[in-house]
């Protein structure tokens, strides 16, 4: 089984499904090192003329060493059957140990960049602009209290989704 390319607006996405409930790995690196993080918060939609993702990550997450220092990365769903692995990829840092094994992960190298075999849905994703989310931007204190009690506030990325590519 194999990955075909198609036009990102072919594919209906519900994103508060696919990201809210059945969550996404982002993956970033290179065939040489590469690190994943699932994801439960994000969104889709056009700016700036481009389909794009926006995707939210924590200062101390392993993957975001490899988010900014490449320009592409991926963004990946999976069907119901590897929510264990999504799990895994969720609660084990891949600083410390080989969590795409754990997983039973296969990764699979596309224009650059990394996502896995098992994947239904690719977006191979250029980033366009990341901004720390800043305390003093928040509207209400609860939401500070409540999702940052440890002050350790998201980076915001928008990225242009370059290539889609749904398994066959």
């Amino acid at each position: 089984m194999g990955f075909r390319e198609v036009n990102v607006e072919e594919v209906v996405i519900n994103p508060f499904a696919k990201i809210g409930k059945e969550w996404m790995l982002i993956t970033a690196g290179n065939q040489e090192k590469f690190n994943t993080m699932t994801a439960s918060w994000g969104g889709m939609g056009v700016i700036w003329q481009k389909n794009a993702i926006t995707t939210y990550i924590r200062p101390q997450r392993y993957t975001k060493e490899f988010i900014d220092a490449n320009d592409l990365f991926t963004v990946s769903f999976y069907n119901e059957e590897h929510r264990s692995a999504l799990n895994i990829c969720g609660t084990l840092s891949g600083r410390h140990e080989d969590k795409v094994k754990k997983a039973g992960l296969t990764p699979y190298f596309a224009e650059g960049t990394v996502a896995f075999e098992q994947a239904e849905v690719i977006m191979v994703c250029k980033k366009m602009y990341h901004a720390q989310m800043p305390p003093e931007n928040f509207v209400s204190g609860e939401t500070v209290a409540k999702f940052y009690p440890e002050k350790d506030f998201h980076t915001m990325y928008v990225s242009e989704i370059v290539k889609m590519l749904v398994r066959e």
